[in-house]
């Protein structure tokens, strides 16, 4: 009986120094890198604009729109960078211009409500040992102000009147490093202009 139980310890204390190990091992294996993550929000226009440049870094994505999308124009509306800690989480919110308007720097402008969030950032590998970056829970959304019928105000005057509509789009994604990739496009407004996604990042040196 003595036997059995010292085994049974034996065995118990096996166990747990295994468990141990194993849970040690896997805090020891955690990346623990930050990553710099860039969102491009691109428009997608057929109208004459003011500035078509767009960083270096895009050029491939540039081709590949020209290639696929039949706009005639393309312009940076917004670039948000920010730094993520592998296996963390990021949300924005902010107010501006709505991202199609020609006029964003003006402040008549009516604007817009837009949230970038994505639910986890992630170092993995993917099926050929490949390092690549996932985005598990991207978001981004707007509630982009549309001019409908005028209506008149107390005074006599015509004032412009606005319905909020909502666009958005949600998806999980994998990346290669440093890789500009586009993510999805959104149709905004009856100008048939659009709302291009490009995300890249990469881990940070420091």
């Amino acid at each position: 009986m003595k036997k059995r139980n010292l085994l049974s310890a034996l065995l118990a204390a096996l166990c747990l120094m295994t468990l141990s190990l194993s849970v040690h091992a896997q805090s020891q294996s955690i990346d623990e890198s930050n990553l710099d993550t860039q969102l491009y929000l691109i428009v997608g226009t057929n109208q004459e604009v003011d500035d078509s440049r767009l960083p270096a870094s895009l050029d491939p994505v540039v081709r590949q729109l020209h290639a696929t999308l039949p706009f005639k124009n393309y312009r940076l509306a917004a670039t948000l960078i920010n730094r993520v800690k592998n296996e963390g989480h990021l949300e924005l919110n902010w107010i501006g211009a709505p991202p199609a308007s020609p006029l964003a720097a003006a402040s008549n402008v009516t604007p817009s409500f837009s949230q970038f969030r994505v639910r986890q950032v992630k170092l993995v590998r993917n099926a050929d040992n490949q390092p690549v970056v996932q985005m598990l829970g991207f978001n981004y959304g707007a509630r982009i102000p549309i001019q409908t019928t005028p209506s008149l105000a107390a005074n006599g005057t015509i004032a412009p009147a606005f319905n909020y509509e909502t666009t958005g789009l949600s998806t999980d994604i994998s990346l290669r490093e440093g890789e500009p990739v586009i993510v999805g496009t959104l149709n905004v407004g009856p100008s048939g202009d659009a709302i291009i996604l490009v995300v890249s990042a990469k881990r940070t040196s420091k």
